[in-house]
């Protein structure tokens, strides 16, 4: 059965479930048998069938209510994809609390500052992901225990018990002070409108910012884009994207829930791995970036012979060769190749390719605006252009966010009086409205598939005393698309050496975030009104 967004009595996704706990309940009443989850990054592989799921999920709801968790409250989740996470997430919604996740390649001041700014009451985490000790990164830049209202941290995968934290086992043995019941009447109590998560995006004003998206438009968002890709039931869902990120989350594990179909989830892109999973498990849908897609074809182990299942693929985030969606089709036998565009303030998705569009269009294009949401490219005046003008790229409708947690002065910016969120993202649109991103009006640079921001590198690069003043560009990498690079103005009387500002960053930041390269200088270029000329220092590094 293919996905809808309507049901046999005409109702939208949103409208028949309500909440994502709701959704939970009901599909594991329509699939209790079928598989919904298949794990195989732990020592001992997990597969759940919904109604399985659902047992794990109740139970740790109760241990969430245990941990004097409230509706309302935030929890967040600092780990990779995992059979736990989505238990986790469910199980605080079912709560009704709002999932707060974190990005697993933070370092510890950048999960701090979400963790106090969300007032996040439990963190569900992980160690020695990536090589990272998490609770040593916390505590250290937390300074001692300053870790805001978190008042519980609970380690998913471990199974001694660290100073500080419970294993997950501990955290689920506490649920059982808690009646059955009150679960059940919390997710009762939900409601459409409730905040179902608050996903932290970066931007230009150098922090990441909150954003509010509810049950409502998390469910009929994606119950339309799976209808739109073809995603059913009897599909095996390949999920690489990070469950931290919008699209793993909401793409991932909700339209798996709306549909039925059973999500594979792999910690981190191991493409012998990913082989491996693909081929055992018989997977037929892969989301992903083009280079996904390219390294699957070059794979001298790869048989697309052997995997007779594949059928959908979704990309986007670069550029996508008309050639790659071609062989796509002929060699690795996908039947639908679809691109699409989203933002984190748009729930996620706003615009898609459809399956009966060429390999031009969607090679070309992003896709035309799921139903139910307006796009327009519009001048800095905000008056509508032409089609075929380029222009700022601006949504309206229902998958746009309540607003950013706490900062009703960037939700002005953001969100204008008529209701249009400005995307800060430049681009055409043709007669039929599919859009065609050519550029970026924010100073935004793409790093392996990340969004990296300026502004937040350089109030990061900023907590280095050697540093007085710091601008970073993103400039063109043939193996990661782009990567930063920046310009420091050394601390009077210092001479830092730029490898060790490298280290540095890396041991503070992301490494998505890090810049590859520092270029030392003794003033940046500034304008009339003291703006950085930024295209002057990406014309140092490319003229």
């Amino acid at each position: 059965m293919t996905a809808s967004t309507d049901t046999e009595e005409g109702t939208r996704a949103d409208l028949r479930w309500k909440t994502i706990p709701g959704l939970l309940r009901d599909v594991a009443q329509r699939r209790p048998d079928a598989e919904a989850l298949v794990d195989l990054s732990g020592d001992d592989p997990k597969r759940l069938t919904f109604s399985q799921l659902l047992d794990e999920v109740n139970t740790a709801a109760r241990a969430v209510v245990a941990a004097g968790v409230k509706p309302g409250d935030r929890v967040a989740i600092w780990a990779p994809n995992c059979w736990e996470w989505e238990v986790a997430l469910l199980a605080l919604q079912s709560a009704g609390a709002a999932l707060v996740p974190l990005n697993t390649r933070y370092k510890g001041l950048e999960a701090v500052d979400i963790l106090k700014r969300s007032g996040a009451k439990v963190l569900f985490t992980v160690e020695g992901f990536l090589g990272n000790d998490y609770l040593s990164m916390l505590r250290e830049a937390a300074h001692g225990d300053d870790l805001g209202e978190l008042r519980e941290i609970v380690l998913l995968r471990n199974t001694s018990r660290p100073v500080g934290a419970r294993t997950f086992a501990e955290f689920l043995d506490s649920a059982s002070s808690v009646d059955p019941a009150v679960v059940d009447a919390m997710v009762e109590d939900l409601q459409p409108t409730d905040t179902s998560d608050l996903l932290f995006t970066s931007g230009t004003t150098g922090k990441p910012k909150g954003v509010i998206q509810s049950h409502a438009s998390t469910l009929r968002a994606f119950g339309d884009w799976a209808d739109i890709v073809g995603l059913a039931d009897h599909d095996r869902y390949l999920v690489i994207n990070p469950f931290f990120h919008a699209f793993g989350y909401k793409a991932g594990i909700v339209a798996a829930l709306i549909t039925g179909c059973t999500i594979v989830p792999l910690p981190a892109f191991d493409v012998d791995e990913a082989v491996d999973v693909i081929i055992g498990e018989q997977i037929s849908m892969i989301p992903g970036p083009p280079t996904l897609y390219q390294t699957l074809l070059n794979h001298p182990h790869f048989d697309p012979a052997a995997t007779p299942t594949l059928r959908l693929a979704v990309t986007g985030a670069a550029a996508v060769p008309v050639k790659l969606v071609e062989q796509m089709h002929k060699i690795l036998g996908f039947e639908n190749v679809i691109t699409a565009y989203g933002l984190t303030e748009a729930s996620g998705v706003v615009t898609v390719c459809r399956s009966d569009d060429s390999a031009e269009t969607i090679a070309h294009t992003s896709g035309r605006a799921i139903p139910g949401v307006e796009v327009r490219i519009v001048d800095d005046s905000g008056s509508e252009l032409p089609r075929g003008e380029a222009g700022e790229i601006v949504v309206r409708g229902y998958n746009v966010m309540s607003g950013y947690f706490e900062d009703p002065g960037q939700t002005a910016e953001t969100i204008d009086s008529d209701g249009w969120l400005h995307t800060g993202d430049v681009g055409t649109m043709d007669a039929d409205g599919y859009i065609d991103i050519t550029d970026r009006k924010k100073d935004m640079f793409i790093v392996g598939g990340f969004n990296a921001y300026p502004a937040e590198i350089e109030a990061l690069m900023s907590a280095n005393p050697e540093i007085a003043q710091c601008a970073v560009v993103g400039i063109p990498d043939e193996r990661m698309g782009e990567v930063g690079h920046a310009f420091v103005v050394p601390t009077a009387g210092l001479d830092p050496e730029p490898a060790e500002l490298i280290a540095w960053a890396r041991e503070n930041m992301a490494n998505f975030k890090a810049p590859r390269g520092i270029t030392i200088v003794s003033e940046l270029p500034l304008n009339a009104s003291g703006k950085v000329m930024k295209f002057e220092l990406r014309d140092r590094l490319t003229g």
